[in-house]
């Protein structure tokens, strides 16, 4: 069981909602009745469905002082507004694990099944969807440190069939800007996802898919989110690396960091390694891949508690892929991004380059929202600024960051897609842990 508690550290431009496995922008809207509840980590209307554990947490240790821009983080309060917030938004179960200057945080509410008391913990197996991203691109640069490819090679050199293959970069695919069709946009994926749900599906299957369609703007010429890019990307290592993309995860970058629990499973293989979480949402599968609201109906039967929602925990991932598929936990996770973030993945040379490859999405605000090496980057307040990725699918929400310049890690994961109310529920959750941990006043970050 794990309650929420320090310890000392172990040696859009359209809505970016992680619907088409997406990372999350780090914005803020206007604050809303609701959204300030939140934020303070006040009562909650009666009859929000998500559990929250009594059980009190333990006292934090004491730990070096901390830096200016941090506050104390009160653990007690912690793991009141992450239980606060999860209710709302009517989760079965959440996680979220913070390393501060001051220590480690653990708050964990609700259940990894509904139906049973089986709280969450950070141990606990979860698909981590676009954060998988985040893996694919540091074994790139892995590659290109090896001197096995460069981020100059045009795709084609590697992948034969791609539109404008000659033309598009693999630092062109890593950024988000080929311009090539999404595939995970495809209705006929989703349709297939829900009728047939343990199908195994090919990178090459998810490749037909997209290029189908013709390319949506000329190489670099733009900036769109879109999961064939790293469906690509994942051939091009296998190829470039020569061996299976599962195997140089765990030879590269697992096993050197000690992540036992996280795996890239077979392309047949939909279960979850003990101890694991299910993963629930409202509806079809449609609601995760395509950007398009709850009917008002559907969100009105799921807030009432009239419709359930549906156990997505065995539904294969393959058509993910390298964009998507990996498996982690909570713990894993945040070793994963502080060790990316701060140099113990990539030598100097090739760390420094990753981390200038964010570029702005809207060259109309270049100081907004940048995405990068499959990394985003954004200062989401004067004194603070993060490296981050998020992840979603049918099942499961999560977010992954760290800021270098105060040393602080976070990870939040929930067993519940979107809110019966339309919100993405890790991202929903994230304002509610950066307010304990910057002393911030933010408000609960939207979809729009």
């Amino acid at each position: 069981m794990s309650d929420s508690r320090a310890e000392d550290e172990a040696p859009y431009r359209r809505s970016d909602r992680l619907h088409r496995l997406r990372r999350f922008p780090l914005r803020t809207a206007v604050v809303t009745p609701c959204a300030a509840l939140l934020i303070a980590g006040c009562a909650v209307p009666a009859g929000a469905t998500g559990a929250a554990d009594p059980a009190g947490p333990t006292v934090a240790t004491a730990g070096p002082a901390l830096p200016a821009a941090l506050e104390p983080v009160d653990p007690a309060a912690l793991r009141s507004a992450v239980a606060a917030a999860a209710k709302e938004l009517g989760v079965p179960g959440a996680v979220v694990l913070l390393r501060t200057p001051q220590g480690t945080f653990r708050a964990a509410v609700g259940t990894t099944e509904l139906g049973t008391s089986d709280r969450p913990t950070t141990a606990d197996h979860f698909r981590i969807a676009s954060n998988t991203k985040t893996m694919t691109a540091a074994l790139i640069m892995l590659l290109a440190q090896d001197g096995r490819l460069e981020l100059t090679d045009p795709v084609s050199a590697y992948v034969p069939g791609v539109p404008n293959g000659e033309h598009i970069t693999l630092a062109d695919l890593l950024r988000m800007r080929s311009g090539l069709w999404n595939h995970t946009d495809a209705p006929e994926l989703a349709a297939r996802m829900d009728s047939d749900p343990g199908r195994a599906v090919t990178p090459r299957e998810m490749l037909d898919l997209a290029f189908r369609r013709p390319p949506n703007f000329a190489p670099d010429a733009s900036f769109e989110y879109s999961n064939t890019n790293y469906v690509l990307l994942g051939l091009v290592a296998e190829k470039a690396g020569g061996l299976p993309l599962a195997r140089q995860f765990r030879d590269r970058l697992y096993a050197p960091l000690g992540m036992v629990g996280s795996s890239l499973p077979a392309a047949d293989d939909t279960t979850l390694p003990s101890p694991y979480a299910h993963g629930y949402m409202y509806g079809g599968s449609a609601y995760a891949l395509v950007d398009e609201p709850y009917p008002a109906d559907l969100r009105a039967a799921a807030l009432s508690g009239e419709l359930k929602p549906v156990d997505y925990t065995r539904q294969n991932p393959s058509y993910a892929a390298a964009a998507g598929s990996a498996v982690s936990t909570a713990d894993d996770l945040a070793t994963w991004i502080r060790s990316l973030v701060t140099g113990e993945v990539l030598d100097p040379a090739t760390q420094k380059q990753w981390l200038d490859s964010p570029r702005a999405e809207d060259p109309a605000a270049p100081d907004g929202q940048k995405y990068g090496y499959g990394i985003s980057y954004q200062r989401f307040a004067p004194q603070a600024a993060m490296y981050y990725h998020g992840g979603e699918l049918p099942g499961f929400n999560s977010f992954i960051g760290h800021d270098p310049d105060h040393d602080v890690t976070l990870v939040i994961w929930t067993n519940l897609t979107l809110a019966p109310d339309g919100r993405t529920t890790a991202n929903a959750l994230l304002p509610t842990v950066l307010n304990q941990v910057y002393g911030l006043a933010l408000p609960t970050v939207t979809d729009g």
